[in-house]
């Protein structure tokens, strides 16, 4: 059992390429089981952290074979067909998943678009988002087995799908509500990304301050929330689609990893984007007489 390598939310290389292996390696790849593995092996390591390798892990693994496995749906979806007509009983496409090592909600979509492929009496290709809103709604599957099996494949898949989708985005956006309340709180005047989206930015981050603030010597402009686990490749795709953006545009400013990071993306910002695992309790106000105190809301 592994007790050192992590110290409030950072965490040193060894201790997650040693997590990482874990997850590698626990087969058949099982969210809840792995979960349990990660937390009986390192109980000092918050069940957040842990469970934000294990999806970024999960949704790699998926990325590097989903194109060679997805080659044979065709195959799957005559193997569903044969089974479900010979009386199979329900978990056909739950089963078959864990058979290729395949994420639940992933199968359903291929064989539900391999489906309505062969429905279609035309050469028409079925769009992306009907598929999309029959995940979301399968009560809209005609053939009510098939619905039965996606429905089983979506509410047994807690790293992809739709209920893996509406549970990251709910998260992410109480991350957010904590992250405004924690400037509110310090009387400081600032504009959301719905504000900067009206006023007709592309690319905008969680809170662009108007007055900066300093943490550590660091002048802040802007702060971006992440309710996830920063590790290298993650931090690398995060600055280039979206904190390169705003450095260019607002100067410099900090992410918050909540849920934890590894230390060597400190190095990766280049000192231009200051790096936290949650907000700072010291920040120097750069102006502090243009503050108000008797103003309560500053999201303006």
């Amino acid at each position: 059992m592994r007790t050192t390598g992590f110290r409030g939310g950072r965490m040193n290389l060894e201790l997650y390429n040693d997590i990482v292996g874990v997850i590698n390696n626990h087969r058949p790849f099982d969210g809840r089981s792995c979960r349990k593995v990660l937390l009986e092996k390192y109980p000092n390591v918050p069940e957040c952290g842990l469970r934000g390798i294990m999806s970024l892990q999960y949704q790699r693994q998926m990325k590097y074979t989903l194109n060679r496995k997805m080659a044979k749906i065709g195959a799957l979806y005559a193997k569903y067909i044969t089974l479900a007509n010979a009386g199979e009983r329900p978990g056909i496409l739950l089963r078959m998943a864990e058979e290729q090592e395949l994420c639940p909600s992933l199968l359903a979509r291929g064989i539900l678009e391999k489906h309505y492929e062969n429905k279609s009496e035309s050469d028409k290709e079925v769009s992306r988002s009907y598929i999309s809103g029959l995940m979301k709604d399968t009560n809209l599957i005609e053939n009510h087995q098939l619905a039965y099996e996606v429905y089983l494949c979506i509410i047994h898949d807690e790293e992809y799908g739709p209920i893996s989708n509406s549970f990251n985005h709910s998260i992410g956006v109480e991350y957010e509500m904590k992250l405004q309340k924690a400037v509110r709180d310090l009387k400081i005047p600032f504009h959301d990304e719905n504000h900067l989206r009206a006023s007709g930015y592309d690319k905008t981050p969680d809170v662009k301050l108007e007055i900066p603030i300093a943490v550590d010597g660091f002048v802040v402009n802007w702060i971006e929330s992440k309710a996830s686990f920063g590790d290298e490749e993650s931090h690398r795709t995060i600055l280039k689609k979206q904190l390169l953006s705003y450095l260019n545009r607002f100067g410099t400013g900090m992410v918050i990893y909540w849920f934890g990071f590894v230390e060597n993306i400190v190095q990766a910002s280049e000192k231009q984007i200051l790096i936290k695992e949650t907000f700072p309790s010291e920040v120097t106000l750069m102006n502090p007489q243009c503050i108000d105190p008797s103003v309560d809301e500053y999201n303006i």
